[in-house]
């Protein structure tokens, strides 16, 4: 939470006098802002004696810690035994923005608005707000539960979408994949020719996170939704693997499922990037409860070219990915819409919202849902192994960059990365696929440059 002991014990200071101030004149209950402070301080107290306990004494004494605060942070500490669950996470929460005023969950929860909210959508919210509030050194905090959230509770949630999103005004998503429609912004025949920007065959990803409307969101998930919903995406497969397009096999990691594969094969396909890892070491999306009754539920349809494949049970719903290693960015986007118009077809509607666009869990996400990338060498921008002057480069130019295996993977050692554009939300698919090839060019240009 804190990087030293001492800045730990400065910390929680203020927020402890303010709990043993207001715990004497009054106890704790769900709608008493002291309630609030005596949760926070209580929680910070926690966090504190995590890093400051009976075998930290000597090094509590070189960082300059009264062995008195510890006394008193354990006084404080008890007073977690008295809160029910709903005042202890109001309390994480502030905890939570005194520990990290960055984190976009806690710096836009606003009290005087959760306590104007009916029961049920108070309980809501703070299911919401969970894994920030356990997890005080995350960035963004927040995961919706259910398909409505971001429009039942907008108040909140438009704040937190707009910080993230960089969206000075309102949100108004479109979802539009027709790229005729982007016509002016296409080379001549509509194709999008990386071989026209100097590059041969170049992989080329394009994915996108959709859930089902029919279900809550993976966070807030039974056992009985996760499974099935599985048997659910297993009737699409099943008409997939029939398909001389398609083709290809589903593996379940559910135990007892007819498409249960061992131990052994999944982690090969974990190691072939083609599963997600196990979700249940993932300390963020376990307390969003994202990652609740692993690995029931939980499953990957691979085509028969491999060029086609849908993750199940993970952060979302469903992660509809196409790649290719091709010239064209045109084959892996169609081939995507095409899929996911096929799905939709058969296992009913994807969650919407009318503002938001497609409605993922992590509000990080919404809108298209969308990611499309390539890997490209720019060696020179990384020189040195590297990848700083790259981003630096790459971010005026709305792209992101990665390593070869993803967010905070290395970069190759032939300056290979992974390249994408940022935007996801008030942004069209179609205008997605033509920054990626706008963004290549212009990167590809100050690459030579450099």
């Amino acid at each position: 939470m804190f990087r030293t002991v001492k800045e730990t014990a400065r910390k929680v200071a203020p927020v402890a006098k303010r709990a043993a101030s207001a715990n004497a004149s009054q106890s704790a209950n769900t709608n008493s802002n002291s309630g609030y402070v005596v949760a926070a301080a209580g929680v910070a107290a926690v966090g504190a004696l995590a890093l400051m306990n009976e075998n930290n004494k000597a090094h509590c004494a070189v960082e300059g810690v009264d062995m008195a605060i510890l006394k008193e942070l354990s006084e404080i500490k008890k007073v977690l035994g008295n809160l029910d669950p709903t005042t202890k996470i109001l309390g994480q929460i502030e905890a939570g923005l005194a520990a990290n005023p960055d984190m976009i969950m806690s710096k836009h929860f606003d009290l005087s608005y959760y306590n104007s909210l009916s029961d049920s959508l108070k309980a809501r919210l703070l299911a919401c707000c969970k894994s920030g509030a356990e997890n005080h050194d995350s960035g963004v905090g927040v995961y919706a539960m259910q398909p409505s959230d971001y429009d039942d509770l907008k108040p909140y949630f438009d704040k937190v979408i707009r910080d993230y999103h960089k969206i000075p005004g309102e949100v108004k998503h479109i979802t539009n994949w027709d790229l005729s429609t982007v016509a002016d912004r296409l080379p001549e025949g509509g194709k999008l020719d990386l071989t026209k920007l100097g590059l041969g065959t170049t992989s080329m990803r394009v994915r996108v996170g959709r859930n089902l409307a029919s279900y809550p969101l993976p966070g807030a998930m039974t056992k009985e939704d996760r499974l099935n919903m599985e048997a659910d995406m297993v009737k699409v497969f099943k008409e997939l693997i029939e398909d001389p397009a398609y083709g290809g096999n589903y593996y379940s990691l559910t135990p007892g499922s007819p498409f249960e594969v061992s131990e052994k094969f999944y982690q090969y396909l974990v190691k072939a990037h083609i599963m997600f890892k196990d979700m249940a070491a993932d300390t963020y999306l376990a307390s969003a409860g994202i990652a609740s009754d692993w690995p029931f539920g939980r499953g990957c349809y691979v085509s028969a070219d491999k060029g086609f494949i849908v993750w199940v049970g993970e952060e979302d719903h469903l992660r509809i990915m196409c790649m290719k290693k091709a010239t064209v960015l045109n084959d892996v986007f169609d081939r995507l819409k095409g899929a996911c118009d096929t799905m939709e077809r058969i296992c009913g509607s994807f969650a919407h919202s009318k503002d938001y666009g497609y409605v993922t869990s992590c509000p990080t996400n919404l809108g298209t849902g969308m990611r499309a990338s390539v890997h490209i060498k720019i060696p020179k921008l990384t020189a040195g192994g590297s990848d700083a002057k790259a981003k630096a480069v790459a971010r005026p130019l709305g792209l992101s960059v990665r390593g070869m295996g993803g967010e905070h993977t290395p970069i190759g050692a032939d300056g290979t990365v992974d390249i994408s554009p940022s935007a996801r939300l008030q942004i069209q698919e179609a205008e997605i696929i033509c920054a990626l090839y706008e963004g290549i060019k212009n990167l590809m240009e100050e690459e030579k440059k450099a």
